[in-house]
């Protein structure tokens, strides 16, 4: 009854969740033969090759180059270094020791002070020692593990303080490393526990330990009934598999693991090769275990273009018509492109400033027009009334005529003060006249004109 309530608590995604895992560990579980899992897939790629083509899948792998070890004593080594709390932070090297045994101490105060187990290498315990501990030894230690045959490296940090009060000795746990705090003259064991097999055991058979092997999965077919291509070992032995035709087009490098290089070459690719290709690199020593997959899809042939026979005639070599052209250079043509937007402001500024300019020399224009034309409207000559000329009647006496021309004189200057400039030059040219008419030489020839005639 209490998993019928379970049940029915789980959510209906969840379940979901549940399925899609289940699926997912189905489809990817590892192909037929091996029994230690298929790897870490860490790349994917897509190929394309035409039909008639060769292809090669790359996989490589420095971590897989196989290189045995004559120095069994130095392929594995632990280190103890000390980062000091003083102001200068220095880190100096405390001890090592080798897979061997052999163990080496860097300062000569610290003899016969710390040591570490000889027997390390076997059980997995690196833990320092430190007796008659002093002031001087706080600080944070590190202990360092590596492995030059299997490129690893892993390191543990201790924290190490010393007090003078018994009462404040302890063991804690700050977040990121451990912390003893030490009472001084006192023995301590800064811990440094790793049983990994890499660690404790040794490289026994180790060309049988590294094995490289390729499988393809057809369009179609799931992953655990992949088809097995090739085996190859450290040792030089190769396992092929499937059909003849298949082992003779597929094939690896017999140097592959001189050089880290285990790329899969397939000759005369045809449409039945396609699928998807898995390299397997297993180092089951250094616990190495990574897949690279590849998708391989098979294109058309590439058509090749034959050239037609032609009627043309063949030249020796020192007859050629040829032999004699001169070379012709080609043609450069040098175009500058703008490197700034600048440049496009710069242009739009110019523009903007010719037709500013343009639209002031309209508008100066059509101004004095204006005023051009209203000047023609206030001096109309049609609109000027000109006075009656003065006339002059010759009758009896000269007095008279002199008493008109004084009288129509000052007609015409009194009429001048009211019109316009313009006028006024008119006026005075009538004026002139009228003078000329009333002056004393025309006043005597009236008289002689009167006088009786003797004749």
């Amino acid at each position: 009854m209490i998993s019928d309530m379970k049940n029915s608590a789980v959510p209906l995604c969840a379940r979901a969740l549940f399925l899609a895992q289940l699926l997912a560990s189905f489809l990817f579980s590892p192909a037929l033969g091996q029994n230690d899992g298929s790897g870490v897939v860490v790349a994917t790629y897509n190929i394309s090759a035409p039909q008639g083509s060769q292809a090669e899948l790359q996989c490589h792998s420095q971590r897989m180059v196989w290189t045995q070890d004559r120095l069994k004593d130095r392929q594995r080594v632990v280190h103890w270094d000390l980062l000091r709390s003083g102001p200068d932070h220095a880190m100096e090297r405390v001890i090592d020791m080798f897979s061997a045994g052999d163990q080496r101490i860097y300062n000569g105060y610290n003899q016969g002070r710390i040591n570490m187990s000889k027997t390390a290498f076997k059980d997995g315990n690196f833990s320092l020692v430190i007796k008659d501990v002093a002031m001087s030894d706080k600080g944070i230690y590190s202990c360092n593990l590596h492995h030059h045959y299997c490129h690893l490296y892993e390191s543990i940090k201790v924290q190490l303080n010393v007090t003078r009060s018994a009462r404040k000795e302890r063991r804690f746990w700050d977040g990121q490393k451990a912390v003893f705090v030490v009472l001084v003259g006192g023995t301590v064991a800064l811990p440094c526990v790793n049983r990994r097999p890499i660690w404790t055991e040794g490289n026994s058979q180790e060309d049988q330990q590294q094995v490289v092997h390729w499988d393809r999965q057809p369009p179609g077919v799931r992953h655990d009934r992949a088809d097995r291509l090739i085996d190859l070992y450290a040792s030089g032995e190769r396992r092929h598999y499937g059909p003849l035709f298949v082992q003779q087009k597929m094939n690896i490098s017999a140097t592959a693991f001189s050089q880290g290089d285990f790329s899969l070459t397939i000759s005369d690719i045809q449409p039945l090769d396609q699928g998807l290709y898995s390299c397997h690199l297993h180092h089951h020593y250094c616990g190495l275990h990574e897949r690279r997959i590849f998708q391989l899809t098979v294109m058309p042939p590439v058509p090749q273009i034959t050239q037609e026979p032609t009627d043309e005639p063949q030249y020796l070599p020192n007859e050629e018509p040829n032999t004699n052209m001169v070379d012709v250079p080609p043609h450069v043509i040098n175009v500058i492109l703008p490197e700034q937007r600048n440049h496009f402001l710069q242009q739009l500024g110019y523009i903007l400033a010719i037709l500013l300019l343009l639209a002031l020399v309209v508008l100066a224009i059509i101004l004095l027009t204006c005023h051009r034309k209203r000047q023609g409207l206030d001096f109309d000559p049609r609109k000027v009334e000109s006075p009656p000329l003065p006339t002059v009647t010759y009758v009896g006496h000269t007095s008279c005529v002199k008493k008109e021309c004084e009288r129509s004189i000052t007609d015409v200057k009194s009429s001048n003060q009211e019109e316009t400039k313009l006028d006024y030059k008119n006026n005075l040219l009538k004026e002139a006249e009228m003078s000329k008419l009333c002056s004393p030489k025309a006043i005597d020839l009236d008289r002689e004109m009167e006088k009786p005639s003797w004749k």
